[in-house]
């Protein structure tokens, strides 16, 4: 009877296996430890920026801008998504600004901003993250992390907030670009902050 049921159990998943779906490598890009295939950004009165004994990514408050941009080997312009784990912890504007390639160009998706609410990506057809249809207002709490996703595809911009969907952006055949001045100096790929201290961990990227 148990070898019976043994049987039926292999039969099972051998039935399921060939319909699962492969599983997706986390590429990290961030490794806990230091700023390996990062570097510092030079804003001009930039905070200090440092990886603490937890293995976060601390981004000190400045003047106005403060973050990382990537160093490392080139990275996906289209169907992939980013995920990270970040929170404020001091400070009331954006904690969280990732700049981000999509095809020839960049954006950034701003977490905070305005105040410390607003998110949106700077930018669409020349809007900011708080002119286009992408900003909106969400309540982020101090030293609270939160999981955040964005996907970019041939023709859209997604981001998720601890699951929740809150951009859903049609961007086929529209502008998408960085906006104007020190912030552009955040591509490919880039952190930072503004006049905020964030800390920043779990950084990943997925192939879709």
């Amino acid at each position: 009877m148990v070898s019976a049921f043994v049987l039926l159990i292999s039969s099972c998943q051998s039935a399921i296996l060939p319909n699962s779906q492969p599983l997706v490598e986390k590429i990290y890009l961030f490794n806990g430890l230091d700023l390996t295939n990062w570097e510092k950004t030079d804003y001009a009165g930039k905070g200090e920026v440092r990886v603490d004994d937890n293995g976060s990514l601390i981004l000190e408050m400045g003047a106005e801008l403060s973050g990382v941009h990537w160093k490392g080997a080139p990275l996906p312009v289209q169907n992939y998504e980013i995920h990270l784990q970040a929170k404020r912890t001091m400070g009331s504007d954006f904690f969280c600004g990732l700049t981000f390639p999509y095809k020839e160009s960049h954006a950034t998706l701003i977490l905070g901003g305005w105040g410390g609410s607003l998110i949106g990506i700077s930018s669409i057809d020349d809007f900011d993250a708080s002119e286009n249809e992408t900003g909106d207002a969400y309540i982020f709490e101090d030293n609270q992390w939160y999981d955040i996703r964005l996907r970019a595809t041939d023709s859209e911009i997604s981001v998720w907030i601890n699951d929740e969907q809150v951009i859903d952006c049609e961007v086929e055949g529209r502008k998408v670009a960085m906006r104007y001045g020190e912030i552009e100096m955040s591509v490919p790929l880039g952190i930072c902050t503004y006049a905020t201290t964030g800390v920043i961990r779990e950084v990943f990227l997925k192939e879709i």
